[in-house]
Protein backbone atom coordinates (compact mmCIF):
# COMPACT_ATOMS: atom_id res chain seq x y z
CA UNK A 1 0.00 0.00 0.00
CA UNK A 2 2.89 2.29 0.73
CA UNK A 3 4.82 1.39 -2.15
CA UNK A 4 0.83 2.41 -4.34
CA UNK A 5 1.15 5.48 -2.61
CA UNK A 6 4.48 7.30 -3.29
CA UNK A 7 4.11 5.91 -7.10
CA UNK A 8 0.67 7.99 -6.58
CA UNK A 9 1.83 11.02 -4.31
CA UNK A 10 0.94 13.78 -6.72
CA UNK A 11 -2.65 12.47 -7.21
CA UNK A 12 -3.23 11.62 -3.81
CA UNK A 13 -2.16 15.08 -3.00
CA UNK A 14 -4.59 17.01 -5.67
CA UNK A 15 -7.88 15.01 -3.88
CA UNK A 16 -6.65 16.20 -0.36
CA UNK A 17 -6.19 19.55 -1.35
CA UNK A 18 -9.71 19.52 -3.32
CA UNK A 19 -11.35 21.68 -1.31
CA UNK A 20 -14.97 19.74 -2.10
CA UNK A 21 -13.09 16.56 -1.23
CA UNK A 22 -12.91 18.48 2.53
CA UNK A 23 -9.56 16.19 3.19
CA UNK A 24 -7.26 18.96 4.16
CA UNK A 25 -6.49 17.13 6.97
CA UNK A 26 -4.71 14.00 5.32
CA UNK A 27 -2.50 15.83 3.64
CA UNK A 28 1.02 15.00 3.35
CA UNK A 29 3.82 17.79 3.49
CA UNK A 30 7.12 17.09 1.24
CA UNK A 31 9.00 15.86 4.62
CA UNK A 32 5.95 13.38 5.27
CA UNK A 33 6.05 11.79 1.64
CA UNK A 34 10.63 11.99 2.03
CA UNK A 35 9.95 9.79 5.54
CA UNK A 36 7.10 7.63 3.59
CA UNK A 37 9.97 6.87 0.89
CA UNK A 38 12.62 5.91 3.51
CA UNK A 39 9.97 3.63 5.21
CA UNK A 40 9.49 1.84 2.21
CA UNK A 41 13.11 1.45 1.16
CA UNK A 42 13.80 0.06 4.52
CA UNK A 43 10.71 -2.28 4.44
CA UNK A 44 11.33 -3.76 0.68
CA UNK A 45 14.76 -4.84 2.30
CA UNK A 46 13.10 -6.71 5.01
CA UNK A 47 10.65 -7.88 2.45
CA UNK A 48 12.51 -10.97 1.25
CA UNK A 49 12.50 -12.07 4.47
CA UNK A 50 9.41 -11.77 5.55
CA UNK A 51 8.74 -13.87 2.09
CA UNK A 52 10.86 -16.87 3.31
CA UNK A 53 9.25 -17.58 6.74
CA UNK A 54 5.75 -16.96 4.89
CA UNK A 55 6.15 -19.39 1.83
CA UNK A 56 8.46 -22.20 3.08
CA UNK A 57 8.15 -24.17 6.30
CA UNK A 58 10.81 -22.32 8.39
CA UNK A 59 13.15 -24.47 11.05
CA UNK A 60 15.09 -23.63 13.48
CA UNK A 61 18.41 -23.88 11.32
CA UNK A 62 17.31 -21.79 9.13
CA UNK A 63 14.98 -19.42 11.23
CA UNK A 64 18.08 -18.09 13.26
CA UNK A 65 20.37 -17.30 10.34
CA UNK A 66 17.53 -15.28 9.18
CA UNK A 67 17.27 -13.36 11.95
CA UNK A 68 21.06 -12.91 12.33
CA UNK A 69 20.55 -11.10 9.06
CA UNK A 70 17.38 -9.21 10.15
CA UNK A 71 19.35 -8.28 13.13
CA UNK A 72 22.23 -6.92 11.15
CA UNK A 73 20.43 -4.74 8.82
CA UNK A 74 18.43 -2.86 11.77
CA UNK A 75 21.58 -2.31 13.37
CA UNK A 76 23.45 -0.81 10.46
CA UNK A 77 20.28 0.63 9.42
CA UNK A 78 19.44 2.47 12.69
CA UNK A 79 22.73 4.41 12.70
CA UNK A 80 22.98 5.58 8.53
CA UNK A 81 22.53 9.35 8.95
CA UNK A 82 20.97 8.85 5.55
CA UNK A 83 17.98 7.89 6.74
CA UNK A 84 15.45 10.45 9.20
CA UNK A 85 15.74 10.26 12.97
CA UNK A 86 12.35 8.82 13.20
CA UNK A 87 13.38 5.99 10.96
CA UNK A 88 16.37 5.55 12.72
CA UNK A 89 14.65 5.41 16.16
CA UNK A 90 11.81 2.99 14.66
CA UNK A 91 14.43 0.59 13.59
CA UNK A 92 16.36 0.71 16.86
CA UNK A 93 12.62 -0.42 18.36
CA UNK A 94 12.28 -2.96 15.76
CA UNK A 95 15.98 -4.15 16.98
CA UNK A 96 15.41 -3.94 20.64
CA UNK A 97 12.00 -6.08 20.26
CA UNK A 98 13.26 -8.60 18.06
CA UNK A 99 16.31 -9.27 20.47
CA UNK A 100 13.57 -9.30 23.40
CA UNK A 101 12.08 -12.63 21.18
CA UNK A 102 15.46 -13.62 20.15
CA UNK A 103 16.68 -13.93 23.67
CA UNK A 104 13.89 -16.28 24.05
CA UNK A 105 15.48 -18.79 22.56
CA UNK A 106 17.80 -19.67 24.92
CA UNK A 107 14.83 -21.00 27.23
CA UNK A 108 14.60 -23.28 24.03
CA UNK A 109 15.29 -26.53 24.47
CA UNK A 110 14.19 -27.52 21.00
CA UNK A 111 16.61 -24.85 19.90
CA UNK A 112 19.80 -25.90 21.96
CA UNK A 113 18.97 -29.24 20.57
CA UNK A 114 18.63 -27.96 16.97
CA UNK A 115 22.12 -25.60 16.87
CA UNK A 116 23.88 -27.93 18.64
CA UNK A 117 23.06 -30.58 15.83
CA UNK A 118 23.82 -27.66 12.97
CA UNK A 119 27.05 -27.29 15.13
CA UNK A 120 28.04 -30.49 14.95
CA UNK A 121 27.09 -30.53 10.69
CA UNK A 122 28.56 -27.62 10.61
CA UNK A 123 31.67 -29.18 12.41
CA UNK A 124 31.52 -31.83 9.97
CA UNK A 125 31.37 -30.27 6.88
CA UNK A 126 34.53 -28.27 7.63
CA UNK A 127 36.11 -31.61 8.37
CA UNK A 128 35.49 -32.79 4.94
CA UNK A 129 36.39 -29.44 3.04
CA UNK A 130 39.72 -29.60 5.15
Amino acid sequence: MLTFALKYHEAINMICADKNMDLWDYELSEKEWELAQQLCDVLKILKDTTLFFSRSTPNLTTVIPAMDMIDRKLTTDSIMRTYEPAIRASLGLAKKTLNHYYSMTDWSEVYRIAMGKFSVILSYFTSVLH
